[in-house]
């Protein structure tokens, strides 16, 4: 798992867990830079991303979201699906 320097880092796909299809997809939804997810609701970002669509997406990539934001707010770079629990808790 790469693990960069947060402080370093320009691009999306640069994060943890982010390569260029959901750096792609993020910068569509107005997120061009890593230090924009500081703050941001993975949640909120799913919906934005499957309104963009027009269509529901698997919600595996809330854990892609989940894991990009934890890293950039000081967390530790985990594979993404560490997160699907906390997810399916927030989902039920």
């Amino acid at each position: 798992m790469k693990s960069p320097d947060r402080d370093k880092i320009s691009k999306m796909s640069d994060l943890p867990n982010i390569g260029k299809a959901i750096s792609a997809e993020l910068e569509k939804i107005g997120l061009t830079h890593p230090k924009q997810l500081i703050g941001k609701n993975a949640y909120e970002l799913y919906r934005q991303h499957c309104s963009r669509l027009g269509c529901k997406q698997d919600h595996c990539i809330i854990d892609v979201f989940l894991s990009a934001i934890s890293y950039m707010e000081g967390g530790n770079s985990l594979p993404w699906w560490h997160f699907t629990k906390e997810r399916k808790l927030y989902m039920e």
